[in-house]
Parts: structure tokens; C-alpha cells; sequence
């Protein structure tokens, strides 16, 4: 087949449930659907998709491993309808060890695999207890063209991308789960663009959005171009199937479209992870809402904003649950408030305190240092369990 000259990748900026495969192939298919509206070429979507990221122990299960194979080969069926190619993340089994995996899905099958180098175990990550380290690797062919696939560490340092260059790579697809640091994008930025200046090649930064637990991913996928010129940036903190178009150009690949789009940064970003991350949290436990206390004070006020901007105002009930000592300016204060669109709720003073003041009356006061506004503090999240049902965050 001779090489293509032009090519049209679809970046699936998308966010997988750790362990969900169902919901996961489901969601590249629906990605894969809007790929192949604008006629992608390749799909790329970010790494570990199929299992979701961070898998941890969950993914040391011979049937976790063998129902995200199950589900890859049956996308690979899939590819064969002539619609775009697709490279996928998931966890791979190969003669008894696991490794982290990118498959490339092409006309049916499964064209080519390649596995994960740099295995991160710091912080957030703990790669090394569960996967094996692949070999370096040398590009895959796609329509004549020679893809090198370094997964997200493998570029933070120099040596898998080397090798991908001097064995004939024109184009690097990096597929990454990248978490959330403020000022993180920059620096990725900055690794990528190293990358691109010792190797020569572009470089496409595909990053996996949402919220698992205590991580958030905020997406924010960009292009390198050869010369280290920003071509594409995808949005952060929401989910976007990019289109980015490439041209081979006087023997190498510039990319010759794509979107330029923002992403939020500084105190932006910190409030954008935050609103994600509790979104996230609570539609993937299926709790119905949250419930908060308002103190009168900006700490309670900020965090009300959160959820209201995270979930809808219907879903978010402020709770104000003021005792003797509770100052008029705060009471003041939580009357502004509650005119924000949240379904609020109040109690008057001392409501649930003076029915168990008695009993614990005797626990309490004779401890020197425990006060009755330690006290206060432990029956004020009691108090907020027993306004609502146990479903309620």
C-alpha cells in the first residue's frame, strides 16, 4: 500500500470508569461515531481506556485481564465496517506478563501492540507492582506511515522516543492518564517539546479527562509540531473528539489543523479540578446530591459554589446549624447566602444540642481539654447525617 500523504486523526479526549469495561467500549464506540462523521483516519484514545485509570489492584485479575481482551478484540471486529483504525489502551497478557498496552485496531483485527517502557512509582503511581516494563519500541505502519507510540512516562525521558526515531518513526502518538498538578500543563508541554527538538518527529499529547476518586484528569491534549510550535490544543476539564489534520511536507509530517482552544490555569484550574472531581465523585457513586454547611464564612461559601456549578442547584442543600455562641454577623452572613439557587435548609439554635446535652453531660465536662465546642463540631456532623438519608454525600 503506498503511504499516505495526508491524514486525519480523531484525539479522543474522553474519561473511562476504572473497571467499567462495558461503559468504557461503549464510550469508544460513541467516539469512534463522531470520527468517523469527519472522516478520522486513526482514532487515538488515552491510555489504559479500556480498564480505566489508575486499574490498581483490580487489574492483577486473570478475568479483569481476560474481559478488557474480550472487549478489544471485539472493537478490532469492529474496525473492520471501514470506518477509522483505532489505538487503545488496556492491559495486555503476553507469555504470563502483564504489561501496560497500546493496540492498534485496524480492518478487523488487531494490527500491532505495543507496551509501556517507563513505569511511574511515585506519587499517584504505582506501576512497577503491577505491570511489567515492555521492551523498547520500534514504530507501527499505518496506511505507510511509521507511528512510534511512547506511553505517557516513556517521554519524560529520552530514550524510548530515540529508539522509536532511529528505527524509521515519523510521528509520535502518546497516549497519557495523566493527573492533574496546577501548572502541570506547562510542564508537559515543555517534556514534549524536548522530545520533538532531540528526535525531530511531531508529537500528538492525547490526556484522559474526569475524575476517579482523589485524581482528576483535565484532559487539555495538544499537537507539537517538528520545529516545537504549538499546532493543536484541545479544552481541559471536558470531554472533546479532536480532529487534527497532518501533511507530509518536504519528507516529514506537519500538522495543518486542529482546534486552539483554552484551558484553565492558576486559580482557574484549581476551581476547574475541583468542580470535575466532585461531579465525577458523586454521578459514579450514584449519590442523589450533597449536603454542606453553611458557617457564614468564604471557606463554606466557596465550596457551595463548587457543588452548585459541579451537580445543579437542585442537587445541593445547605445546612445551617447555629448554636449560642454563633455570632449575628455569621447569621447575616448565611441569610445572603442562602439566596444562591441551592435547596437550603436551617435548624434554630440548639435544635438537636439541648436533648443530648444531658447525657453527655457527664462524658464531656469533667475532660479539662475537651470543651463544649469540641463538642459542638462532633454533633455538628452528626447532626447533618440524621437531615438526610444515608445515600446523601
Amino acid at each position: 500500500m503506498p503511504a499516505a500523504d495526508r491524514l486525519i486523526l480523531a484525539l479522543a479526549q474522553i474519561s473511562p470508569i476504572v473497571g467499567d469495561i462495558d461503559g468504557n467500549l461503549a464510550k469508544l464506540r460513541a467516539a469512534r461515531a463522531e470520527a468517523t462523521a469527519f472522516g478520522a483516519d486513526l482514532m487515538l484514545a488515552p491510555e489504559l481506556f479500556l480498564a480505566g485509570y489508575p486499574p490498581e489492584d483490580l487489574v492483577l485479575k486473570p478475568a479483569f485481564q481476560e474481559a478488557c481482551r474480550t472487549a478489544c478484540e471485539t472493537l478490532a471486529r469492529e474496525t473492520g465496517d471501514g470506518g477509522p483504525a483505532v489505538l487503545v489502551g488496556l492491559p495486555w497478557v503476553e507469555e504470563g506478563a502483564l504489561y501496560n498496552a497500546a493496540a492498534l485496531l485496524k480492518g478487523g483485527r488487531i494490527e500491532a501492540v505495543r507496551f509501556k517502557v517507563e513505569l511511574p512509582n511515585y506519587g499517584v503511581f504505582d506501576e512497577k507492582r503491577v505491570f511489567r516494563p515492555g521492551p523498547h519500541p520500534g514504530p507501527m505502519t499505518f496506511n505507510g506511515v511509521r507511528i512510534g507510540v511512547p506511553i505517557c512516562e516513556d517521554i519524560w525521558g529520552p530514550d524510548t522516543v530515540e529508539c522509536i526515531a532511529e528505527t524509521g518513526g515519523e510521528i509520535l502518538l502518546v497516549p497519557n492518564a495523566s493527573p492533574y498538578e496546577r501548572d502541570k500543563l506547562a510542564l508537559r508541554r515543555k517534556i514534549a517539546q524536548a522530545r520533538v527538538a532531540e528526535s525531530g518527529l511531531p508529537l500528538v499529547y492525547l490526556n484522559a479527562v474526569g475524575g476517579q476518586d482523589e485524581l482528576v484528569f483535565e484532559g487539555g491534549s495538544f499537537v507539537v509540531n517538528a520545529d516545537g510550535s504549538l499546532a493543536a490544543q484541545l479544552p481541559g476539564f471536558r470531554e472533546r473528539v479532536g480532529r487534527v489534520a497532518f501533511e507530509r511536507r518536504d519528507g516529514g509530517w506537519v500538522c495543518v489543523e486542529g482546534p486552539r482552544e483554552s484551558v484553565d490555569q492558576g486559580d482557574g484550574g484549581d476551581y476547574a479540578a475541583c468542580v470535575l472531581g466532585l461531579r465525577d465523585y458523586v454521578e459514579r457513586n450514584r449519590f442523589p446530591g450533597v449536603v454542606l454547611g453553611l458557617s457564614g464564612g468564604i471557606d463554606s461559601a466557596l465550596c457551595a459554589a463548587m457543588a452548585v456549578d459541579a451537580l445543579g442547584s437542585d442537587r445541593v442543600h445547605a445546612v445551617m446549624l447555629p448554636y449560642k455562641y454563633t455570632s449575628a454577623a455569621s447569621l447575616g452572613k448565611v441569610r445572603v447566602m442562602s439566596r444562591m439557587p441551592v435547596a437550603s435548609l436551617s435548624a434554630p439554635p440548639g435544635w438537636y444540642w439541648r436533648p443530648w446535652l444531658r447525657p453527655l453531660a457527664s462524658l464531656i465536662w469533667p475532660v479539662p481539654t475537651l470543651n463544649s465546642s469540641i463538642c459542638w463540631l462532633r454533633l455538628s456532623w452528626i447532626g447533618v447525617r440524621a437531615c438526610r438519608p444515608s445515600t446523601w454525600l
